[in-house]
Formats: C-alpha cells, structure tokens, sequence
C-alpha cells in the first residue's frame, strides 16, 4: 500500500459519544502511524445530506443512549453523558481548532465532556479547559478558527462523509465505532475491498424508493 493509500483521516465531532468510544481505540494508533484529525460540524454533514441525527428521532434517541453506555461498559470504558444532549458543540470543536487539532486537545475535550460529564456547549462552560490549553478565549471565536471549521466540514462532505466518527484509509471511508476492524482490515488487506464483490455493491441498483 503506497503512502497516500495508507493516509489515515479521522472526521469527528465532541458530540458523538460514538467519536468519544472510537477515539479509545484510534488513540492507541497514534504512536505507529499518522492520522490527520478533523473536527467536523456533524450538524451541518447532516443537513448536507437531507438527513436527522439519531439524537433528533424520539426512540431511536433513547435506545441509542443505552446502547452507547452498554458499549462502554462492555470495553471498559468510562463513560458520563454531559448534562443535555445533544447539545450545540461549535466551541468545543473551534476550542480544537484553535488548539492545533492535536491529540492532547482532542483528548482533553473529550474526556471534559464524555468521561466528566461536564457541559461543552459554549465558551464558559469550557473556561477552564480553555485555560488549561493554553489557548486564547479569543482565539476560539476568531475568523481563522470559524473558516477552518468550515473548511473541515466541507472538506468532510465533499469527500462523502455522511456521520462521525468516519475513519478515512486512503479516500476509503469507515463509518462509526463498530467499523474499526473493518478499517483495521482494509489497512492490512486492501486487496479484500478492492476485490470484484466489494466493487460491484458500489454499483448495486436500488430496486424501490420510499415515496416522501
């Protein structure tokens, strides 16, 4: 696998506990190999899409709750939902920002709001996490932070990312927690995606479409 083939791109959003649960696994990852981390504003992937977050479908919001904290439990992760979710993540994603996107801010945001259960929905909420950061408050609501934000999210969609966490190994992307051995195996064995199957359920017919 060529260099760029084994280019590894995280897309993530702080308000997924999904991301939260993938990021125990992807953080172990760091020390062999380079991954670009990309906050995303998973809001805006969706609208993009014409799609809802499970958050936003009575039932599914429940179910999804529980089933996150089961997952959690099952790989011994600890795991405390902040106070409401979901929630507006915009600082916490341009406190990333403008922290440099590195492992230690990302790390840090989430275990404030996923292992604390402390809110994360605006700048003073985050005040003291901002501090321990070293990052300017300033900086959090500048224009550089807010386009790169935009970029990023942008960049997310027009590379075909529809949720987070999305896991990208070489422009091929690997949607949620559970499809990391998925992308695990693509990375080893790209031959068994490549392989006539996989390519022919891109080009699969679609046999009926739901009417609105």
């Amino acid at each position: 696998m060529s260099s760029e083939q084994a280019r590894l791109r995280w897309y993530f959003d702080f308000i997924s506990p999904f991301a939260y649960l993938h990021w125990q696994k992807l953080r172990p990852m760091l020390g062999e190999r380079e991954v670009e981390l990309v906050p995303v504003a998973f809001g805006a992937i969706l609208a993009a899409h014409g799609q809802k977050g499970p958050a936003e479908i009575p039932g599914k919001r429940e179910f999804t709750y529980r089933h996150v904290l089961w997952q959690a439990r099952r790989d011994g992760v600890e795991l405390r939902f902040p106070p409401a979710h979901p929630f507006n993540p915009l600082a916490a994603l341009r406190l990333c920002v403008a922290a440099g996107n590195t492992p230690e801010a990302v790390e840090a945001i989430f275990d404030w709001i996923w292992r604390r259960g402390q809110a994360g929905d605006s700048v003073q909420a985050l005040s003291s996490l901002i501090a321990g950061l070293k990052v300017e408050i300033g900086a959090i609501g500048s224009d550089s932070t807010k386009s790169a934000l935009r970029a990023n999210t942008e960049s997310a969609v027009a590379a075909g990312v529809f949720g987070v966490p999305t896991l990208s190994v070489g422009g091929e992307l690997f949607w949620g927690n559970d499809a990391h051995d998925f992308a695990l195996d693509a990375l080893q064995h790209p031959e068994r995606i490549e392989d006539s199957e996989m390519q022919r359920l891109k080009q699969l017919p679609v046999g009926v479409q739901r009417r609105a």
